[in-house]
């Protein structure tokens, strides 16, 4: 596949400055995985995974987003078998700044099938780090919560005198729910100044089954097959990634050029009323990296081009007369570099300055269909859409004494945006109104966003560390949030990030939001932070203008007085600013229990989530908010053996957005078992998931569409969540040569 050139950019010319090392340890237990402070230390410190446990997450999920399921505050907006969101705080999606191998990726669908995680493979992560609560400006931008950093493997080099290095790993799993099957490889030859690196990976899934019967058996559409009562309609999929890295080292400085390929033939999505059955994307991404007497420079240019197709799958059914189908297309073009140094002022003072540029396209369009109402012409939903930033951000850190650290950075952003004009597929009823009235208006925006943040860390002794701070953030709206223009009711249900089966249009005069929060932490541990260790971490966040949305009013029937007064059933909205409040409480912690030489030790780990979203404009709660969650783990330890006991609980789900008709979810309880054992250059793991198969409906798993005619409002039942996975037999094996 021929790669797409680089778009050439006219960048500032951008003097950056970073923070370099601050004393705290490098090894902090954490919770199921073990949670380590990962990479150059700061007043912030990021939540890590240990690079040690990442086989085991692999072997039981091809979900990169799931590898972060144990991070305090952390949950997930169901989606397809490998494209679930990450929500911190009860914020998520385009409230987070994702990014994946420094490049901040957007997700070029109207219901956000491929969000940033699902264009890196678990089997290709080398670490992630997460800033929940305040994030710093630096890590963070576009964005009202926190951040999320996945990186793959750093290039290696041969040692002096070593001549050639050669190494690989290789790795394949089964798992017993959907058939799920796939595996992963890489291998690197290098010299001492060069590297090249390949990696692939691959995984396929049937759809997968619930743990008894949620709905009745029958045919998932007409001459498409049978589904029983308990098979999740449309959760199947398939996902391929490869990647080839190139890197040049000499003395302290470093090139790398690494190339990307995905394709997804098909993803099947239980919650949206179309499946994903084309997802191609290639990314060039380069980085320099250089340390010098003052400091360390780093840049990185990349672009990413993604070519995304929706249809109905093997379980759905399209209603309209004789249209064979819905086709929609989707293409994104996201081109961006970055540049900041690293420079130290004094013994005490650091400042980190530095600036991002991004230009993105995007163009929705669904062909005709058929010969009735999706003819003759092409439904532009966004056409030559653009959505540009540019970024420039300042930090200065101080370490005023041993004990205390602080951190003041500024952001400024200016964000432009802009459509080309649409049409509908005919004349029919509302398209040439609502399309003129459009094309008419003046679509060109440009919102100047600041943010700020102000950290401080107090460690008064080697058993307590103490993080508070206040962070000012600002997102603006995605291109669907302000561009996509049409009330008619199929229209509405193509634009749907939330996964709720309800129909939304946009919105040309939304604002930017703003979210203004305290958070703190209190972190008690033992003086080398080996044996035991309590987090706990209260937060609150204001959000002036939160994109939120309200039933729609226009001389469509489906926007009409029935649609403002439905308590059950699907219903149609329009993004609106209106304010939010949030608050929460994350609680962590691990403890031993006890040591033996026969049988080893046992170490018991906690995590308890709490987080309450309130809509201040209506009283309304806000969609999708976790209801308060915990888990709790023994964890043994014996030789090369390391065995897990896992109970999770999830607490009733009453607190629902009245706005949307969200339905509410019982509370449940699941047991999950894990085990692996490791070599020095190989691990094997095997584990069950959901041990005594209950049936359960994930807070956040949206809304059961998954099966039949699926575009109709009247054929698809409302009420139904979508179930969470049954029982799961895995087992994955790791070797390293």
């Amino acid at each position: 596949m021929q790669m797409p050139a680089f778009a050439p950019l006219q960048l500032p010319l951008l003097i950056a400055v970073s923070l370099l090392p601050v004393a705290v340890s490098a090894n902090e237990p954490m919770l199921l995985p073990t949670v380590v402070v990962e990479g150059t230390p700061e007043v912030t410190t990021p939540i890590g995974i240990d690079v040690a446990n990442l086989p085991s997450l692999r072997a039981a999920t091809s979900d990169t987003a799931s590898l972060l399921r144990d991070v305090p505050g952390m949950s997930f907006y169901g989606a397809g078998g490998v494209s679930s969101l990450p929500v911190l705080h009860g914020l998520g999606d385009d409230r987070l700044r994702i990014k994946v191998d420094g490049m901040d990726l957007i997700s070029a669908c109207g219901n956000h099938m491929n969000p940033a995680l699902s264009y890196i493979d678990p089997g290709n992560v080398a670490s992630i780090q997460v800033f929940s609560g305040i994030a710093p400006v630096s890590v963070s931008g576009d964005s009202i919560g926190g951040a999320i950093l996945v990186k793959s493997p750093e290039p290696a080099f041969a040692a002096a005198g070593q001549g050639t290095l050669l190494k690989g790993e290789a790795g394949a799993f089964y798992r017993s729910n959907g058939n799920a099957v796939g595996g992963n490889v890489a291998a690197t030859l290098a010299s001492e100044m060069l590297s090249m690196t390949y990696s692939g990976s691959t995984a396929k899934s049937g759809n997968y089954t619930a743990g008894v019967a949620f709905k009745p058996a029958g045919l998932a559409a007409v001459g498409r097959g049978w589904l029983d009562g308990d098979e999740v309609g449309s959760s199947r999929y398939q996902s391929t990634n490869h990647s080839l890295g190139l890197a040049l080292r000499h003395e302290n400085h470093l090139v790398e050029l690494k190339l990307g390929v995905q394709d997804i033939p098909y993803q099947g999505f239980p919650n949206q009323r179309m499946d994903m059955t084309g997802n191609d994307s290639e990314q060039v991404n380069l980085r320099y990296e250089g340390q010098y007497d003052w400091g360390k420079l780093e840049a990185r240019a990349y672009n990413e081009h993604t070519r995304h197709k929706m249809q109905f799958g093997d379980d759905k059914q399209f209603w309209y007369g004789t249209a064979p189908g819905m086709p929609m297309d989707t293409e994104g073009k996201n081109t961006g570099a970055l540049v900041k140094a690293d420079i130290v002022l004094s013994a005490r003072d650091l400042l980190r300055v530095g600036g991002e540029v991004q230009q993105y396209r995007l163009n929705d369009w669904w062909p005709p269909s058929g010969t009735g109402g999706m003819s003759p012409n092409t439904f532009w939903n966004i056409r030559d859409g653009e959505r540009d930033r540019l970024a420039l951000f300042a930090e200065w850190d101080a370490q005023w004494n041993p004990e205390w650290l602080t951190q003041f950075g500024v952001r400024h952003e200016t964000v432009d945006m802009n459509t080309g004009t649409v049409q509908g597929y005919n004349s029919m009823a509302q398209y040439p109104a609502e399309s003129a009235a459009f094309n008419a208006s003046d679509r060109s925006r440009t919102d100047r966003n600041l943010d700020l943040a102000a950290l401080a860390r107090y460690t008064p002794d080697a058993t307590r560390t103490i993080e508070f701070g206040y962070a000012r953030k600002t997102r603006s709206p995605n291109l669907y949030e302000r561009y996509s223009w049409s009330t008619g009711g199929m229209a509405m249900r193509m634009v749907n990030m939330a996964g709720d089966g309800n129909g939304y249009v946009g919105n040309l005069d939304l604002k930017p939001e703003v979210a203004h929060t305290l958070s703190a932490t209190v972190d008690w541990h033992d003086a080398d932070q080996k044996k035991w260790g309590l987090k706990v971490t209260p937060y609150y966040t204001h959000i002036d203008d939160y994109i939120d949305a309200r039933r729609c009013r226009s001389a469509n029937s489906n926007c009409g007085a029935a649609n403002q007064t439905a308590t059950t059933g699907f219903v149609y909205l329009q993004f609106v600013n209106q304010s939010a409040r949030l608050y929460g409480l994350d609680i962590s912690g691990y403890f031993p229990l006890a040591k033996t030489s026969a049988y080893g030790s046992f170490t018991a780990t906690g995590l308890l989530n709490y987080v309450n979203g309130e809509n201040r404009t209506t009283g309304d709660n806000l969609y999708n908010i976790m209801p308060l969650n915990a888990k709790l783990a023994v964890v043994q330890s014996l030789g090369n053996w390391t065995h897990t006991v896992e109970a999770q609980l999830v607490d009733a789900k009453t607190d629902v957005s009245q706005t949307r008709n969200e339905v509410k979810t019982a509370g449940y309880g699941l047991l999950n078992l894990r085990s692996s054992y490791a070599w020095k250059q190989a691990r094997f793991d095997v584990g069950i998931e959901n041990v005594f198969d209950r049936l359960y409906n994930y807070p956040l798993g949206g809304a059961y569409v998954g099966q039949g005619k699926t575009m109709s409002a009247t054929d698809v039942a409302w009420g139904t969540p979508v179930p969470g996975m049954g029982r799961s037999i895995y087992t994955g094996v790791n070797v390293k040569f």
